[in-house]
């Protein structure tokens, strides 16, 4: 079976990246039929196009999206964040983010699932006497009880398939007591259906601190949007760095793509050396696999990179090429 993938690259290191993620990906014998899209922000600086409606009208025919990493000096800030990223994830209504973390020497085996489309990144908010001494800005978090409920729910199934099955709640429910009661509250009905998965409640604060001293407590994490973009990236700090961090924007309904990426930046400072580890996307390239059906492939892909050993010294196509070769 082939697969019809879209190709964003990006910024910076992404088109690198993902250049030895698919020669990864392709070394399992996957059949892979890829389309590249110039996006970002060296696209928008070179013609101001973000995404045009009929180029995301084209996204919604593929299988799949790999994204390498968007963001270019010169670009003001949210740009492209919002007008690429957010509103890939919205429109395909991509509500999960998974982030798998993984560290044998620490015992460290633990996915942050993060709500993908609502929380403080849904938009709502504004100036009032903008550029003035008296200027006041909003930004509030928008929470729905279906969204979160959807997000708890995914949470609780993929916790229940996992050794462990144990499922905790991260939010800050004593200061935000309407987001985190509406949270709080839905965690526990749903949790009444999974009797055989144990539960547990963090404040954010706590699970920061938890995250450094004793990530090995944790098995599934679920939290908000904005919560979640922050442990995640603390949750790659501790296990092995961000350059191994993949994750994927997912529409578990698949009733359209899911995205999968790498969650370190697009790096300008070191893009065309050479020096970009391109790990985090073959192991991004590994859950687009899995998430299509190709377990297969994608666990040997996995397997391939924990067998890679030291690949700091190495470049960044020499480590796509080791990993290749271990398959």
């Amino acid at each position: 079976m082939s697969h019809r993938i879209a190709v964003i690259g990006g910024d910076g290191i992404g088109p690198e990246v993902v250049a030895e993620a698919l020669k990864v990906a392709r070394a399992t014998g996957v059949d892979l039929d890829t389309v590249e899209y110039d996006l970002g922000g060296a696209r928008y600086l070179r013609d101001g196009t973000i995404l045009p409606d009929e180029v995301l009208e084209e996204l919604r025919g593929f299988d799949a999206i790999l994204l390498g990493a968007v963001g270019t000096p010169g670009v003001p800030p949210g740009v492209i964040e919002r007008g690429l990223l957010l509103t890939i994830r919205f429109a395909l209504d991509q509500y999960i983010n998974q982030r798998p973390f993984v560290l044998p020497e620490r015992d460290i085996d633990m996915i942050v699932i993060r709500e993908n489309t609502e929380g403080s990144y849904a938009g709502e908010g504004g100036f009032l006497r903008h550029g003035t001494p008296h200027e006041i800005a909003t930004q509030g978090s928008v929470n729905t009880r279906m969204g979160v409920e959807r997000c708890i729910r995914y949470s609780f199934e993929l916790a229940r398939s996992r050794e462990r099955k144990h499922l905790t709640l991260v939010h800050k429910t004593n200061v935000l007591t309407f987001a985190g009661d509406l949270w709080q509250r839905t965690f526990d009905i749903v949790a009444a259906e999974y009797p055989d998965v144990g539960t547990a409640y963090n404040h954010v604060d706590a699970a920061c601190i938890h995250f450094v001293q004793d990530p090995a407590r944790f098995d599934v994490v679920v939290t908000d949007n904005l919560f979640g973009d922050i442990l995640t990236d603390l949750g790659g700090a501790v296990s092995g760095g961000i350059g191994f961090a993949a994750s994927g924007n997912l529409n578990p309904d698949r009733v359209a793509p899911s995205l999968f990426e790498p969650v370190h930046g697009s790096a300008p400072d070191i893009a065309g050396t050479g020096t970009a580890n391109p790990i985090a996307a073959v192991l991004s390239t590994a859950m687009l696999l899995d998430f299509l059906g190709e377990t297969g492939a994608a666990e040997r892909i996995r397997a391939a990179c924990a067998k890679a050993g030291d690949t700091a010294s190495m470049s960044t196509t020499a480590i796509g090429d080791h990993v290749a070769g271990l398959l």
